[in-house]
């Protein structure tokens, strides 16, 4: 696949970014990081939190990444920064109405879910450990771990509807090319990511039963 921008310039743009909102992008890791560590702890988030801090991750990476920065090199982050702030008001709208939350439970959905928002969460040290040198590379609060550690929510999360997952089915798709196309190896896993929230999505029972609290439909 033909890009408009070479590799250079795409870890170019990278750099941008986090010269310019590093204290961002480290207060949107903190406030992840803290919800992760409490969700281990209690077993379960609300709806009211957690999509809130889904909802902030899309409009984040949709305007300051794709809008400010992405669009230098590539006319199509205009309709990526689109379909970003798209998702963050689906978030928004489920954080609002309080609908769905996300359990815990011994099971293999739980073991994913759980894998794949640490997975969002060490990104920038696998990114790292693959030769990518700061500022040229994804950190943290980019498409990439948002649509991890977003997916990783998603597969755990109850009373939420279908439509919320295709968004972050069809970046995870896209953005795993990048794997291959860039060579940005720690997108591997996205490739994971969309499988597992598009089986979710069309066969629910296929990962196990969701948290112990799946009869609880709202999160208050």
């Amino acid at each position: 696949m033909d890009l408009p921008f070479s590799h250079e310039a795409f870890l170019d743009v990278f750099g941008a970014y986090n010269r310019s909102l590093w204290p961002a992008v480290v207060l949107i890791w903190l406030a992840t990081a803290w919800l992760f560590a409490a969700w281990l702890r209690r077993g379960r988030v609300s709806g009211r939190v957690l999509f809130t801090m889904l909802a902030i991750h899309w409009a984040w990476s949709g305007i300051a990444y794709h809008w400010l920065f992405f669009r230098e090199i590539n006319p199509a982050a205009m309709l990526f920064g689109a379909l970003f702030v798209l998702q963050a008001a689906l978030f928004a709208w489920l954080a609002f109405t309080s609908r769905g939350r996300a359990g815990l439970s011994h099971n293999l959905r739980t073991a994913i879910g759980v894998g794949l928002v640490a997975y969002g969460l060490i990104y920038p040290l696998v990114g790292s450990a693959f030769g990518l040198t700061y500022p040229r590379m994804p950190l943290f609060a980019v498409p990439c771990p948002t649509t991890l550690v977003t997916a990783g929510w998603l597969i755990t999360a109850v009373g939420i509807p279908r439509v919320t997952t295709i968004i972050p089915v069809i970046w995870a798709i896209v953005g795993g090319s990048a794997a291959f196309t860039l060579g940005v190896r720690a997108d591997l896993v996205l490739i994971l990511a969309a499988v597992v929230v598009a089986l979710d999505a069309l066969a629910p029972t296929a990962l196990g039963e969701r948290g112990h609290l799946a009869a609880e439909p709202y999160a208050r």
